[in-house]
C-alpha cells in the first residue's frame, strides 16, 4: 500500500483498522485514521474488506452463546493466568 504522501503510515492504519471498526479507538485516532482512509484508496479497500468480514462474522455468529461449561473453563483459565502472573 503505501505512499510517502500520507501523514500516517499505511501499515499503522492497517494495524488499527479493527479498533476503528469496533469503535475502540480515541476520537483523535478515529479522525487520523479516517483522514488517511479518505486519502488512500488502497487502505480504504482494505478497510472495506475488513468491514465485510466483520459483518459476516456478526451475521454467522450473532446471538449464539457459548455453552455454560465453556464459559466456566475460560473463566478458570483466566483466573489461573492472573494468579500465575501475580507471583
Amino acid at each position: 500500500m503505501g505512499g510517502d504522501d500520507h501523514d500516517t503510515d499505511c501499515a499503522v492504519v492497517i494495524a488499527e483498522v479493527w479498533t476503528l471498526l469496533d469503535g475502540e479507538c480515541t476520537d483523535d485516532t478515529r479522525e487520523r485514521l479516517q483522514q488517511h482512509l479518505d486519502a488512500c484508496p488502497a487502505c480504504l479497500r482494505h478497510y472495506g474488506v475488513e468491514e465485510q468480514i466483520k459483518a459476516v462474522i456478526a451475521t454467522k455468529c450473532g446471538g449464539e452463546k457459548a455453552p455454560g461449561y465453556l464459559v466456566e473453563r475460560v473463566r478458570v483459565q483466566i483466573s489461573r493466568t492472573t494468579i500465575i502472573r501475580r507471583d
